[in-house]
C-alpha cells in the first residue's frame, strides 16, 4: 500500500527540515615510531577519524536473515531524505531569522513548499508504508523532533493533528521516535547505517541524539546471549 495521502507532508517537512559485535578502535592522536640505526625517533601525531572494526551478521533463523536484509535495502532508500530534512530545516530556520515580517516570513514558507513538492513529491510517492516509517523514525534520528513536532510548529496544531490521523490510515505514525538502545529495529538500522557510512554507500550525517554506537552494540549482544 503506498502512502500517497501522507506525501503532502512529507514533502513539505523537507523545507523545514559492520547486526554484531564490533569495537571502537580509534583514539584521538597517535604517536607513530620509527627505528633509526637504534634509535626511537617520533614522527608527528595525526588525529584520526572514528573507526569501528564490524563483526560478521549472524542470524538465528532465514526469516530473521530475510528481514534484515529487507530492512536495510528500506534504510538505505530513504535515509538520504531524511538527511535531506535536517538540513533543510537548518536552513529554513537560518532563513527565517533574518526575515523580521510575519507576512514576509509566510510568504517565504510558502515559496519554499511548492519548490520541494514539485522536486521531490515525485519520489517521496513510491515509498511504501514501512519506508515511509523509517523514514519517521530517521526523521527524529537527524533532527531529535518527531515528524508531528516539525509539522505542528512549521504549520499549525490542526494540520500536525490531521497528517497524524491520516498516516495512521496506514499505520504510520507521524509522532514515532527513534530509541536504538531500547528498540531492536532501531538498532538494526543504526546497525546498518554504520556499515553503510564506513563503506561509502551513504553520507555520513551525525545524529544529534546522545547514544554511543559501541555500547549499543554490547548492550544488544549481551540482551541476546552473544
Amino acid at each position: 500500500m503506498r502512502i500517497v495521502k501522507y506525501i503532502c507532508f512529507v514533502a513539505f517537512l523537507f523545507h523545514g527540515l559492520r547486526v554484531m559485535g564490533q569495537e571502537e578502535v580509534a583514539q584521538d592522536s597517535v604517536e607513530q615510531y620509527i627505528i633509526m640505526k637504534g634509535d626511537t625517533v617520533p614522527q608527528l601525531a595525526l588525529p584520526l577519524e572514528e573507526v569501528y572494526v564490524f563483526g560478521r551478521l549472524k542470524f538465528s533463523s532465514k526469516e530473521e536473515k530475510v528481514r534484515y536484509y529487507i530492512l536495510r535495502r528500506k534504510t538505505k532508500k530513504v535515509y538520504p531524505y531524511a538527511k535531506m530534512a535536517a538540513e533543510r530545516l537548518v536552513e529554513l530556520n537560518d532563513s527565517l531569522s533574518k526575515i523580521v515580517k510575519r507576512r514576509h516570513r509566510k510568504k517565504y514558507t510558502k515559496k519554499v513548499q511548492k519548490y520541494i513538492e514539485g522536486e521531490f513529491s515525485a519520489e517521496l510517492k513510491k515509498l511504501t508504508r514501512t519506508e515511509g516509517q523509517i523514514l519517521v523514525k530517521l526523521i527524529y534520528r537527524q533532527t531529535g523532533t518527531t515528524a508531528f513536532e516539525l509539522v505542528k510548529e512549521l504549520r499549525s496544531g490542526w494540520r500536525a493533528f490531521w497528517y497524524n490521523t491520516t498516516a495512521k490510515a496506514f499505520k504510520i505514525s507521524l509522532k514515532k521516535e527513534y530509541h536504538p538502545d531500547s528498540v531492536h529495529e532501531d538498532y538494526l538500522i543504526e546497525d546498518i547505517l554504520q556499515r553503510a557510512f564506513a563503506d561509502g554507500e551513504l553520507t555520513r550525517q551525525e545524529t544529534v541524539l546522545d547514544y554511543d554506537y559501541s555500547e549499543l552494540t554490547n548492550k544488544w549482544k549481551a540482551r541476546n546471549g552473544q
